[in-house]
């Protein structure tokens, strides 16, 4: 699997090493309540280890990088395509720094603007959708700022913290991003 190079980080493949970094967050409501409900039961160790071993093995759909930082490969967090849809050329994206000394600090944005290169111009997809809840406002104004654009929502969908919250649809086109792209690199 190729890496990524950016300004701060690589994107990097999966390493056996990173079940411990994982293992940080994977029960830290503070990460996980904006992650789906598969993160509303305690994560095992096993299951922790069975997600780890299938990105190493390719079992599952969702093909990825860990976002790692750039001069010590240091696991930060996780960026995927949990589905590529081949035949209409979508991927579906899902991030997540893990590590909480990162957030808020630029590093997701310059992941999703590495993996957006590479979905597009490697994988030559038309498209990169994600879902997001409402209330993450830190994701919404990352996305936005990597050039997703909102195309809907469900109302009331999702529980959180004893009441219901909006999902967001996101979606960028290899068009959008090329517009971007030639915007910041004139």
């Amino acid at each position: 699997m190729p890496r990524l190079i950016g300004e701060r980080i690589i994107l990097r493949e999966y390493k056996k090493e990173d079940l411990y970094s994982i293992r940080k967050w994977v029960n830290d409501d503070e990460i996980t309540r904006f992650l789906s409900d598969n993160f509303i039961y305690p994560h095992t160790l096993n299951d922790t280890e069975k997600f780890l071993n299938s990105m190493l093995e390719s079992t599952t759909d969702a093909r990825g990088f860990v976002i790692a930082k750039k001069d010590t490969e240091e696991y930060i967090g996780q960026i995927d395509l949990i589905k590529i849809d081949w035949l209409n050329g979508i991927g579906i994206l899902g991030i997540v720094i893990g590590n909480k000394e990162y957030l808020s600090k630029g590093y997701g944005t310059e992941a999703i603007k590495l993996m957006e290169h590479f979905a597009f111009n490697n994988l030559n997809l038309h498209k990169l959708e994600l879902e997001v809840r409402e209330f993450n406002g830190r994701a919404i104004h990352c996305y936005k700022k990597c050039g997703f654009k909102e195309e809907g929502r469900i109302r009331e969908n999702f529980y959180a913290d004893g009441k219901y919250t909006d999902t967001l649809f996101m979606g960028i086109l290899k068009r959008e991003f090329e517009e971007n792209f030639i915007e910041m690199h004139p």
